[in-house]
């Protein structure tokens, strides 16, 4: 039996249509102020837990090259402090992007959430009947959503189907950022050798996150967005979506998977 995540909360709920009155458990929400150096520069809704690799993880997709992050010094509540002496504080500031609903689109889209971060290159390659899946694998490891069924899932994998790491959140981004985090705290970055599964769909902000962490490969058991297909072509990466046993859907650079 799967151990009860500490992520979660119990409520009452009336079940219709019978009016049977339950204890339920939901997916805890709560939110955590990121400082880079001292200084606030986000807030984000997450699932508590992991909030150190979370906060790596966003840093370092933001290009922030965080050294560290730790609780602060006066421990306050939902907090956590990021070393970055290089950050550019106003740079990141100036560019945030905050939604996927934008409705940008095209060329001049690509210019204007340009990635610093160098073309994903290398000769990985994964077999299909491991890429197509990952997706229920992920699932297999997803505690908390068995519990709740109410948070998103990123997983690391090696090309052979070795899940490495899984983390879960109520944001699809924090998910994919406390994995990346994870990988930074163990010194695999840049993930030049292994593949990245989401449990949702793929927004361009994902795309971004992967491309920053040198991923090759990243797998989603739902859509892509016209953007992110449109990224991971740009910066390499091969983008699959509709990934199940038996079927899948490459979008870009296909020749990765065989």
């Amino acid at each position: 039996m799967k151990p009860v995540p500490h992520a979660t909360a119990r409520v009452e709920v009336t079940r219709l249509p019978d009016r049977v009155v339950q204890r339920d458990r939901l997916a805890v929400e709560e939110p955590l102020e990121i400082r880079v150096n001292g200084e606030p520069v986000a807030v984000t809704m997450r699932t508590p837990g992991d909030d150190e690799e979370l906060a790596l993880g966003f840093c370092l997709t933001e290009g922030l090259r965080p050294r560290a992050a730790r609780l602060p010094d006066d421990l306050t509540a939902n907090t956590v402090e990021v070393d970055a002496p290089d950050a550019d504080l106003e740079r990141i500031r100036r560019s945030f992007y905050t939604s996927s609903s934008c409705g940008v689109c095209g060329k001049g889209a690509l210019e204007a959430v340009a990635v610093d971060a160098p073309r994903v290159e290398g000769d990985l390659t994964a077999p299909f009947s491991v890429v197509a899946s990952l997706p229920e694998l992920l699932r297999d490891a997803q505690a908390t959503f068995e519990l709740t069924g109410s948070l998103h899932a990123t997983g690391l994998f090696t090309p052979a189907g070795e899940l490495l790491c899984v983390r879960e959140d109520v944001g699809r981004h924090n998910a994919m950022d406390k994995v990346i985090g994870r990988a930074l705290l163990d010194g695999r970055l840049p993930l030049a050798g292994h593949v990245l599964c989401v449990s949702g769909r793929l927004s361009f902000e994902l795309v971004q996150k992967a491309a920053r962490a040198g991923v090759p490969i990243l797998v989603a058991v739902g859509a892509p967005s016209s953007l992110a297909v449109a990224l991971a072509a740009e910066q390499g990466i091969t983008l699959c979506g509709f990934a199940r046993r038996g079927s899948m859907n490459v979008y870009t650079h296909a020749g990765r998977v065989g």
